[in-house]
């Protein structure tokens, strides 16, 4: 049982330490309602807290609809800097785009969010075809 309790803590451990060295303001935005084909951005902006230069490794969308945009420059211990997250907003209905963020000297990739709902067009109250 010990040792268990043990494997588990450092598992803990590792999670946490490996998610220290940058803090993002948030993770997650929603838009609400958007209209369709009219692409939403957000910032997301964050800090490196760690004691050493950071460099975003990769910052990959979890489809083609969705695009991130961010300096691939080092970001100085105590600095802030962003990611603009774009979705472009061609399909109607709820959705939600994930973008998973990788940094130097982090084992787990950051996972930013944006979530909404894509209405019709309409034109006098009906639906476009």
């Amino acid at each position: 049982m010990k040792g268990i309790l043990f494997a588990l803590s450092l598992m803990i451990g590792q999670f946490a330490m490996a998610q220290t060295g940058v803090e993002f303001k948030e993770i997650s935005h929603q838009f609400g309602k958007v209209k369709k084909g009219v692409p939403v951005s957000f910032v997301f902006e964050y800090k490196n807290v760690s004691a050493k230069p950071i460099v975003i490794e990769f910052a990959n969308a979890d489809c083609g609809c969705t695009t991130p945009e961010y300096l691939q420059s080092a970001v100085p211990k105590g600095q802030k800097a962003t990611i603009k997250v774009t979705y472009n907003a061609a399909v109607e209905g709820v959705f939600k785009k994930s973008v998973n963020v990788k940094f130097t000297n982090s084992n787990q990739p950051y996972i930013l969010t944006l979530e909404g709902e894509v209405l019709a067009d309409t034109k006098n109250g009906k639906t476009k075809s």
